[in-house]
C-alpha cells in the first residue's frame, strides 16, 4: 500500500503526515514522538503539558514548552506542590504560557499525586506496568486509522484520576501514550516506525 501522499517530505523521507512543513513539529516527530521514555520527571512534564493541550493543538503547546518549563520550575514537582495563590495569580499573568486557572491548579494537584506515586515505586514503573514494561507496537497505514483513545488509555486515565491527577481523560492519556512510546503509532511507512520499535527492545523499563 502506498504511503499517504502528503507524508513524503522535501528531504525525501516518508513521515507521518501530521507535522506537515513546520520545522519544529518535524523535529519533534523525528526526535521525540514515539520514543520510549523512562524518566519520571520527563513523563510528569509530558502528562502535565498534555493536560494544558486540552482544547488546543499540540503545536501550540510545543511552541510554548520552553516558557512552560521556566514558569513551572522545570516541572520540579516538589516545587509545584508548594505553589500558593500568589504564585498561581502570577502564572495567570504570564502571557508566554496557557493561562487557564483550572489547568494551573490541576497541575499543582497532579504534582501532589505524582510525588505520592514516585515515593511508592516510581512514576515510570507505575505507568509502564500498564503495558507490562513493553511498548505496544501498532501497524497503522493511514493517519485516519489512529484512534482518539483506547481501552488502555481508558484504564490508565481512570487509575490516574483515582490517584488524584487532573486533566487526564482517555483522549489526553492516549496522546500521552503515543508521545512517550508506550504505544508506537508511527505509520508503518514512516521512517521512524522501525526505529522506535527497535528502541523499545533496547530500553526495557526497570520493573523492580
Amino acid at each position: 500500500m502506498k504511503p499517504e501522499t502528503d507524508s513524503l517530505f522535501p528531504d525525501g523521507k516518508i513521515r507521518c503526515p501530521w507535522p506537515k512543513a513546520d520545522p519544529l513539529y518535524v523535529a519533534y516527530h523525528d526526535e521525540e514522538w514515539g520514543v520510549p521514555e523512562w524518566d519520571d520527571r520527563a513523563l510528569f512534564e509530558k502528562l502535565i503539558l498534555d493536560g494544558f493541550q486540552a482544547g488546543l493543538s499540540w503545536i501550540t503547546i510545543l511552541r510554548k514548552r520552553d516558557a512552560f518549563r521556566r514558569a513551572f520550575d522545570d516541572f520540579n514537582a516538589e516545587k509545584i506542590v508548594s505553589y500558593d495563590a500568589a504564585k498561581i495569580a502570577a502564572l495567570m499573568q504570564d502571557q508566554s504560557i496557557v493561562r487557564n486557572k483550572a489547568k494551573i491548579e490541576g497541575a499543582v494537584l497532579s504534582a501532589r499525586a505524582y510525588l505520592a506515586l514516585q515515593e511508592r515505586d516510581g512514576f515510570a514503573t507505575y505507568l509502564w506496568k500498564f503495558v507490562d514494561g513493553t511498548p505496544k507496537q501498532n501497524a497503522f497505514r493511514k493517519h485516519i486509522e489512529l484512534p482518539a483513545e483506547s481501552p488502555l488509555s481508558v484504564k490508565i486515565s481512570k487509575d490516574l484520576k483515582q490517584h488524584g491527577f487532573k486533566f487526564c481523560g482517555p483522549t489526553i492519556v492516549y496522546a500521552f501514550c503515543q508521545a512517550v512510546g508506550m504505544v508506537n503509532d508511527h505509520l508503518v511507512s514512516c521512517w521512524r516506525h522501525e526505529i522506535c520499535a527497535d528502541l523499545a527492545k533496547k530500553n526495557p523499563v526497570s520493573r523492580g
